[in-house]
């Protein structure tokens, strides 16, 4: 079986740092897959901010909705352990972009690697907005 292998950039733009709650703990005292995927939602909503484009934009309608999702695990995250969520945007194209992740804990273990696709929406229409040059352009950063 093909592994996932997601591909890192050589920089990053943006960090946030996230507490592993009890709450997201599985059966294995370990973070759960589902958990860290609303880990990286919370990461990506900040990282979004910071570039200028909320996730969902309430006055207009406009935003993003999330495409794919590729999650490559590293290692194991427990309770009260800090993780430190490093971001970059990805291979902007006319209708979005991709946001890839590099998970650590804090004692600076890889704990997961992750990209999503993001498509630029109008919430109100339920369309694909296509990005604009200055968009593009300030995405590629």
């Amino acid at each position: 079986m093909a592994r996932i292998k997601v591909n890192l950039p050589e920089t990053f733009r943006f960090s946030s740092t996230l507490a592993v709650r009890i709450t997201d703990l599985n059966y294995g005292a370990h973070l759960g897959n589902d958990s860290l995927l609303g880990l990286l939602h919370e990461a990506r909503v900040q990282f979004l901010l910071h570039l200028g484009r909320p996730e969902v934009d309430r006055a207009t309608g406009r935003g993003h909705i999330m495409a794919d999702v590729a999650i490559e695990y590293k290692g194991e995250a427990f309770h009260a352990d800090t993780l430190r969520v490093d971001m970059a945007v990805a291979d902007p194209h006319k209708y979005g972009f991709d946001i890839v992740y590099q998970v650590w804990n804090q004692e600076q273990r890889e704990i997961a690697r992750a990209k999503t696709g993001m498509l630029a929406f109008d919430y109100t229409t339920r369309k694909l907005l296509p990005l604009t040059e200055a968009e593009l352009t300030h995405l590629a950063g």
